[in-house]
């Protein structure tokens, strides 16, 4: 009797199971703090493609591979024991999101938002007008756009609207010279596409005033550093414009104002920077010829003025929302996973973009993981439900229905092959199919 009570007594308390979907930085986060909590956790992060890291590998600037750096501590991440990389497995294809309930303790949502939000306005679906995911994703290689295949051949002129992060890159992207970019992993479609563009004028276009643009100084300051291209703001829209105290505004304002105190350069392009424009329409008749704005006082009112840029190409940086996947609640209104402060249900929690939608940074999406990992580690220890099976029933689905997931391991060999093929200081050049990619694994 003494025997069997002394087995009871030290047997180790069950792991939890914890079902990852979406291996961008918020996923990752979310697994790291699990495990931190938890060392013997049993983990599973699923991605629809075969190659993790999300937005950094898809959206983060490809010029800006410093940013890409975060990745290692993921790498470093996949090695520990019991946390399974599993990649090009789809949720509501592959496997169903009752049957994730079912295998897992703990799921945790981390698909992103990956659909663009639109303008609503007349012209919006004319060829030539894209939405920033669709464009970034095309020339940062993500196969749902790699055929996109922009109209820039005969645009002199190209608009993109937003006053953001993403709005400054796509302008950046498209103005720099092949040799600023000689280092990035811009993919070779695009490169060639963007250096065959005509392009003599970009237009980044802002509903509001210049002291409520979100961009980031540093990224702000990059637009006056480039090589055949050179920033125009026009003095007069700087009238006025106040920081309120917030030291990262004012210090947009002083950069905007530097812009605008600059004489011509006399280069081949030219970055116009546009505040209080409202888009009312895209003109065209087949595709996209002008855009036509509307002109907002310091109020953000309606002047009755108007503005038409003869543009061939306009692209739209105004936000995302999540699309999710059968049975996951959304909230269409804010573009999110329904949740309340995480939680989507019971067992069930949402982190990054997915619960809050697409804002912050990489480390903003960190401290979001790492609290609503222990807010869903602590529900579990309140409720006491431990001992799903977990990747075991995961395995068992995939196997039945011939899914071919993707392992850390096979990741590895996609990426040596992209870096083996990189040329002219490239870090890499990416495999942008999915038939490319698990081709290099047999």
């Amino acid at each position: 009797m003494s025997d069997t009570v002394q087995d009871q007594t030290s047997a180790p308390p069950p792991s939890p199971s914890v079902c990852v979907i979406g291996s961008g930085p918020s996923g990752f986060y979310a697994a790291d703090a699990v495990l931190r909590k938890s060392p013997a956790a049993r983990i599973d992060i699923l991605d629809r493609l075969p190659t993790p890291f999300g937005l950094v590998r898809a959206g983060v600037a490809p010029d800006h591979q410093g940013s890409k750096a975060v990745t290692r501590q993921f790498d470093r991440l996949c090695a520990k024991p019991g946390l399974r990389f599993l990649g090009n497995v789809m949720v509501g294809r592959d496997v169903g999101y009752d049957e994730l309930k079912a295998a897992y303790d703990i799921v945790i949502v981390a698909a992103g938002a990956p659909a663009d939000r639109r303008l609503g306005i007349p012209g919006e679906n004319l060829d030539g007008v894209y939405g920033s995911a669709a464009f970034v994703g095309w020339y940062n290689g993500h196969p749902d756009f790699r055929d996109l295949a922009p109209r820039l051949d005969g645009a002199a002129a190209a608009a993109v609207i937003g006053n953001g992060n993403v709005a400054l890159d796509i302008a950046r992207i498209l103005a720099k010279t092949a040799a600023e970019m000689a280092a990035s992993d811009l993919c070779a479609h695009a490169a060639q596409a963007i250096a065959q563009a005509p392009l003599t004028d970009i237009y980044i276009i802002g509903r509001r005033g210049p002291a409520e643009a979100s961009f980031t100084c540093a990224e702000l300051a990059e637009l006056g550093q480039l090589e055949r291209a050179e920033p125009v703001v026009e003095a007069a829209a700087l009238a006025g414009a106040d920081a309120d105290e917030d030291k990262a505004k004012a210090k947009n304002l002083e950069i905007l104002r530097d812009f605008a105190a600059r004489p011509p350069a006399g280069k081949p392009l030219r970055i116009h920077l546009l505040f209080n424009a409202a888009p009312a329409a895209v003109i065209g008749a087949s595709r996209a010829e002008a855009l036509l704005l509307e002109r907002r006082g310091q109020d953000g009112a309606p002047t009755g003025e108007t503005l038409t840029l003869p543009v061939a190409a306009v692209i739209t940086a105004i936000g995302y929302r999540a699309t999710g996947f059968p049975g996951l609640p959304l909230d269409q209104g804010r573009g999110t996973v329904r949740n309340s402060g995480g939680r989507v249900e019971a067992g069930v929690y949402a982190v990054g973009w997915s619960k809050r939608g697409p804002s912050g940074t990489i480390a903003t999406n960190r401290a979001d993981s790492i609290a609503v990992a222990e807010l869903a580690l602590a529900d579990l220890a309140a409720a006491g439900t431990i001992g799903k099976p977990g990747p075991a029933m995961l395995d068992e689905i995939l196997a039945a229905r011939g899914a071919r997931a993707v392992s850390f391991a096979d990741w590895q060999k996609i990426n040596e092959a992209e870096c083996a093929q990189a040329t002219g200081g490239k870090p890499r050049e990416k495999l942008t199919r999915i038939a490319e990619m698990l081709a290099v694994l047999g």
